[in-house]
């Protein structure tokens, strides 16, 4: 991991997975340069990565992670991960970041193809202290607009090698998105596809809630499974929500009870505007958020 980013401090924590065998994982100075300048995910942003919350001392929804990872994997023919090898260096990041004061944080697999010149893969483990934004949106919520996410939703078919499904390095396109959300005085985005068909948000997937039913849009047509949507729906079912997958338009979100966006660390963010139209916070807002939470930290 390359010291880039300013915003590192000395509770950063590192560890090198050393995906490919040799040596145990880990932990690495957090705050020196270790990942060289020919390695494809820094180069072309070829690789997958998993963000995982910190709660308690340890990961949240782990094995719906480590089954994203794996496919994920497979989808950009990377070799399969050794997910023993993942947990052990998960827990010595967990280990290490307890020693430095722990608290709420993220976790991050990032898994490269590797570098260049060597062709051998690299991968690592970070934990990041929560940022301030993640608990101010959950607790006060987002302005939002829609945007087109720019190609078909028949690219699946159309472009299989497009990675529909695969939660990989190559964001720059969602972070550009947010960054045109902030210079225009908003929080984030909803991707939606033709005839305004919802897809996603750059980081988040999108929940509707009308009467006592859950709808998130179908995970065809470059919708990424959601994690911490797909706890939050089983944990609902068993409390007699309805949930269901299906084709969801603007006009749909707009005529809903209430939206939110849904994530592993951030947990919910429930929308209040969209694209200028404000949406009322509905009653069942506290119920939703629950579930929400309680599914996010199980």
């Amino acid at each position: 991991m390359s010291d880039l980013n300013p915003s590192l401090n000395p509770r950063d924590i590192a560890v090198d997975v050393h995906p490919a065998g040799g040596p145990a994982p880990e932990v690495i100075d957090s705050t020196v340069p270790v990942i060289h300048i020919d390695d494809l995910a820094a180069r072309r942003g070829d690789g997958i990565f998993e963000t995982l919350m910190v709660r308690g001392g340890r990961v949240r929804n782990l094995d719906l992670h480590r089954d994203r990872f794996v496919r994920g994997a497979s989808l950009l023919d990377l070799p399969a991960p050794d997910v023993d090898r993942w947990l052990q260096a998960t827990d010595t990041a967990l280990a290490q970041w307890d020693a430095v004061g722990g608290g709420e944080a993220s976790l991050r697999w990032m898994y490269s193809r590797g570098r260049e010149s060597t062709g051998e893969v690299t991968g690592w483990v970070t934990v990041t202290a929560e940022a301030p934004s993640v608990l101010r949106q959950r607790e006060q919520g987002v302005r939002v607009m829609t945007a087109h996410r720019g190609f078909s939703l028949s690219i699946s078919d159309d472009s299989p090698w497009a990675l529909v499904g695969a939660k990989t390095l190559s964001y720059a396109m969602n972070m550009a998105a947010l960054r045109h959300a902030a210079s225009q005085g908003l929080d984030d985005v909803i991707f939606i596809g033709d005839d305004d068909r919802v897809l996603e948000g750059p980081t988040s997937t999108v929940v509707a809630v009308t009467g006592r039913t859950l709808s998130t849009p179908s995970q065809q047509a470059g919708v990424l499974p959601g994690t911490t949507q797909a706890a939050m729906f089983a944990l609902a079912r068993s409390r007699g929500w309805e949930t269901v997958q299906r084709p969801l338009t603007v006009a749909d979100l707009r005529a809903a009870d209430g939206v939110w966006l849904v994530s592993s660390v951030r947990i919910h963010a429930r929308v209040t505007e969209l694209d200028g139209v404000t949406l009322p916070r509905p009653d069942v807002a506290a119920e939703v958020e629950a579930l929400a939470v309680e599914a996010a930290t199980a």
